[in-house]
């Protein structure tokens, strides 16, 4: 589900309501780093059927910092969104994909999440995270920015955590998720058009795609796994692939527009 401007402020107020009343167990497992032998490799493809959707457009005399953020404008006072990114052979960028369910295999060198607000948007739009761990946010602009950060169950967002005056200082604050809830969405109370989103990993097995749409994920223990395909917009993609010591298995996910 998309989420926009004033609808999005909507849902977030009522969301930090219910996040009172909302609560969860955390299910906790450590990941075991072990020497992989004759690792495999899941390579594959995701695409993107048919014609992307538009982008959204933002007036920008309508919010603050018009002159700043209008660096990136359209020349005639938007700013737009592109929500869904599309290389020129339907690849589909920003789509994270995750081995499920692995409890031991290669070093998990994963320290912090790292993301910068820079024009007035957030670089990168998708980021992995992982809870317990950090996500520092550094201002690269010469404009503040009302940073809000959510953990979200598809339809649903809750508050982590809000850093109104986000300087030249930036933040780094620890990522802490409630319950299952996995995604995060990312957004600037002050420029709607600055969002970002993100996903959180236990493994190390997880690849992001760039505009080609590829991925490869390697050193995998031989065995069968649940891989997933996660875009922030699109929903997400599951499917059973099995690796073979030394070999390479390859799958392919496909995305319409909703």
């Amino acid at each position: 589900m998309t989420i926009h401007g004033c609808c999005l402020r909507s849902i977030v107020r009522l969301s930090v309501f219910l996040s009172l009343f909302t609560s969860g167990a955390i299910t906790v497992w450590a990941y075991e780093a072990t020497t992989v032998s004759n690792g495999g490799t899941v390579t594959g493809t995701v695409q993107f059927a048919g014609d992307p959707p538009p982008l959204t457009g933002f007036e920008l005399r309508r919010y603050p910092d018009r002159d700043y953020c209008g660096a990136l404008s359209d020349g005639s006072g938007y700013r737009f969104l592109r929500e869904v990114a599309v290389g020129p052979e339907q690849g589909l960028k920003d789509v994270i994909v995750t081995i499920q369910g692995i409890e031991k295999g290669k070093p998990f060198a994963f320290d912090e999440t790292k993301l910068e607000a820079s024009i007035c948007q957030f670089v990168p739009y998708v980021s992995v995270m992982r809870d317990q761990h950090p996500l520092t946010v550094k201002n690269l602009d010469d404009v503040s920015h009302d940073l809000q950060i959510y953990e979200r169950e598809w339809e649903h967002i809750f508050i982590m955590f809000h850093r109104p005056a986000l300087t030249k200082g930036g933040t780094s604050d620890l990522i802490r998720f409630t319950g299952n809830r996995r995604g995060v969405i990312m957004q600037c109370g002050m420029h709607p058009y600055m969002q970002g989103h993100g996903l959180a990993v236990d493994n190390p097995y997880y690849a992001i795609t760039g505009l080609e749409g590829t991925f490869a994920i390697s050193d995998l223990p031989a065995g069968t796994y649940r891989i997933k395909a996660w875009h922030p917009i699109l929903g997400e993609q599951g499917q059973e692939v099995t690796v073979a010591a030394t070999g390479t298995a390859s799958v392919a996910f496909q995305f319409k527009a909703k």
